[in-house]
């Protein structure tokens, strides 16, 4: 008998850009919507933190979906506002047939959410929501959504930011952002000491990561902007480089670009990543997180 197939992997960006959304000619490739990945595991939906990617991702849903009920599976690294603005405007949210399951490191997500659309700050109540929205805790750091394992595992970030890795017959697709890296290093001084040699990163942080299929990592500043924002919760791509080395992952997308990066600064930046990965020895794919690109497994 012929063995079964392995279930497909679909992974789309709809949302690359860090800190605030960027729209305009001098960043129409790499996109300016801020956090937001799709991930498609069979019929399993999950998506990675609800920037203003998340509103064109719910058009697409809804289209997708032509009438069907829906079942999102979201989960939110952190509640800063780029990584949250997008849910008042998520479709699915708004029809009673759908269903919603949030995951974040405790009930406060939920809060955050409806928080942000109260009066003060938004026209329309959480309560005109009217599909089934559901908090769901994680038990000793992990949950299981239809066979597909899901672990979290804390990052380095002001107010606290949780990498999710999720496996599935073999497979492995991490998602890392907003993760100060540089900070976790077991030398802090060796980049500046030494900045051609290997970072070496702590080792909980690099079996959380290790043989990923794909490596979605904080990758916002080039080497020369992370000496002037030490402290503001976020990597030189240069150091995730360095992760994904550690951790034999066999592509790297290069994620949360600055907001005052062009489409032409994150060109370089990444041409100077796949570089620093070449020199250290590895074959892992590098490549810059690009809004509407969808890779598949």
């Amino acid at each position: 008998m012929k063995p079964a197939e392995p279930t497909p992997w679909f992974v789309k960006f709809w949302g690359t850009r860090g800190s605030i959304p960027t729209p305009g000619p001098k960043t129409q490739r790499y996109g300016g919507n801020t956090s937001c990945v799709e991930l498609r595991i069979g019929q399993t939906l999950m998506v990675c933190d609800g920037g203003t990617g998340l509103r064109e991702l719910g058009v697409d849903l809804l289209r997708r979906a032509r009438g069907q009920p829906l079942t999102v599976h979201l989960f939110f690294s952190h509640p800063h506002w780029d990584h949250i603005q997008g849910f008042p405007f998520f479709g699915p949210a708004y029809t009673a047939d759908h269903t919603l399951y949030i995951y974040g490191e405790d009930a406060k997500i939920h809060q955050m959410l409806s928080g942000q659309m109260q009066s003060a700050y938004f026209p329309v109540d959480f309560s005109a929501l009217k599909a089934r929205i559901e908090p769901v805790p994680f038990k000793k750091d992990a949950v299981e959504i239809d066979g597909v394992k899901v672990r979290a595992f804390p990052l380095k970030h002001p107010g606290r930011s949780l990498g999710f890795a999720f496996t599935h017959q073999g497979r492995k697709v991490v998602y890392a952002t907003d993760n100060e890296l540089d900070l976790l290093l077991k030398s802090t001084d060796q980049p500046r000491v030494n900045p051609s040699e290997l970072r070496k990163m702590p080792e909980d942080l690099v079996a959380a990561v290790r043989d990923a299929d794909l490596l979605i990592a904080d990758g916002q500043y080039e080497d020369d902007e992370y000496a002037r924002k030490v402290g503001w919760g976020h990597a030189r791509a240069s150091t995730a480089v360095d992760l994904g080395v550690q951790a034999q992952v066999k592509q790297l997308a290069i994620y949360h670009h600055d907001p005052m990066q062009s489409d032409r600064d994150v060109d370089q930046k990444v041409t100077a990543c796949a570089s620093r990965a070449t020199r250290l020895g590895s074959e892992m794919k590098v490549f810059g997180a690009r809004e509407g690109v969808e890779i598949k497994l």
